[in-house]
């Protein structure tokens, strides 16, 4: 199951990078989320995925799941989840000022 969701990590890095070379601003705002989902799997892999009990000590229970890389992805996704808003008022507020999404029209370094 590791194997899989590492894999499925690396999709996710992957595509994000190629979002973040794009020049339209809404795919470098979805390319700097996928990135984030990437981020947050590969801690959930790496704290090895396995069924257990609570985390509550009892007496006899010797398998308990990790709630760690829980507590991570769920910071984690707070502060991507605020980061991809302030990207998206960011994007919105750069496309009316310059009546273009293009990063090449913003700079004035296309070629006419």
């Amino acid at each position: 199951m590791e194997i899989i969701m590492s894999i499925l990590a690396g999709i996710l890095f992957t595509t994000g990078v190629y979002n973040l070379l794009q020049k339209q601003l809404l795919r470098i705002v979805i390319g700097t989320a996928l990135i984030s989902h990437g981020a947050h799997l590969f801690i959930l892999t790496m704290g090895k995925l396995k069924r257990g009990a609570p985390p509550i000590l009892e007496y006899g229970v010797s398998e308990y799941t990790d709630p760690l890389p829980q507590a991570l992805i769920l910071t984690s996704i707070v502060i991507s989840f605020g980061v991809t808003s302030f990207l998206l008022v960011l994007a919105y507020r750069a496309s009316k000022e310059n009546n273009t999404d293009n990063m090449d029209q913003m700079r004035g370094t296309e070629n006419e």
